[in-house]
């Protein structure tokens, strides 16, 4: 798979499962007229890709320089990925039409920032996934798997914005749970490669 789709692949199973940044933007969608809703998705993309190029050439800057760190992000990076899969298998979301989501924009962006950059579990998987990248994939490869990533959070919030909008009344807590476990074992799929990285690191 050419690389820039499997950064677009990834990014989607890292966006999609149901967490504070989509309740939120599916709230906005549910309850709002598309083009406010449209707008609050731009304002939680913006934060997002922020987030993971944060991430990116923080952690994974380090891990550039330093070989055992290397190695120590692949395995802990690893087992974590999977952990965060398996915990998406075991999640039952369900879906909030009351949060209010009607507010001014410099609140509504405040709360966009929240979500993404104050959110401990949202800190804790970019760290470990992006740092991850970076440590299994040095170099011009890592940029374009950031490029997919960057890629699928612009078409994920903006595509579930459109379509939440058209299809309201039949969203449901049932099709949550279908979203997380396909992305439940998307995100396990990535943490053993990385796994198997680790391994063929010590060969």
């Amino acid at each position: 798979m050419p690389t820039y789709l499997q950064g677009l692949t990834i990014g989607l199973a890292y966006v999609a499962p149901i967490g504070m940044q989509n309740l939120f933007v599916i709230n906005s969608a549910l309850t709002q007229p598309r083009r406010r809703a449209l707008l609050t998705a731009l304002i939680v993309i913006a934060f997002d890709i922020s987030l993971a190029l944060a991430c990116f050439f923080g952690i994974g800057a380090l891990v550039e320089r330093f070989d055992w760190l290397q190695r120590l992000i692949l395995i802990v990076g690893g087992c974590i990925v999977v952990w965060i899969g398996i915990g998406l298998l075991r999640d039952k979301p369900t879906l909030d039409r009351d949060v209010d989501v009607s507010i001014p924009l410099p609140r509504l962006a405040a709360k966009a920032f929240v979500v993404t950059w104050i959110n401990p579990q949202a800190l804790i998987d970019g760290t470990m996934l992006f740092g991850s990248f970076r440590a299994g994939n040095p170099g011009a490869v890592a940029s374009q798997l950031m490029l997919g990533s960057a890629s699928a959070s612009c078409l994920w919030f903006l595509g579930i914005t459109i379509l939440i909008s058209f299809f309201s009344a039949k969203f449901n807590d049932k099709i949550l749970r279908v979203i997380n476990v396909v992305c439940g074992l998307i995100i396990i799929f990535y943490g053993a490669k990385l796994l198997l990285q680790f391994f063929q690191t010590l060969l």
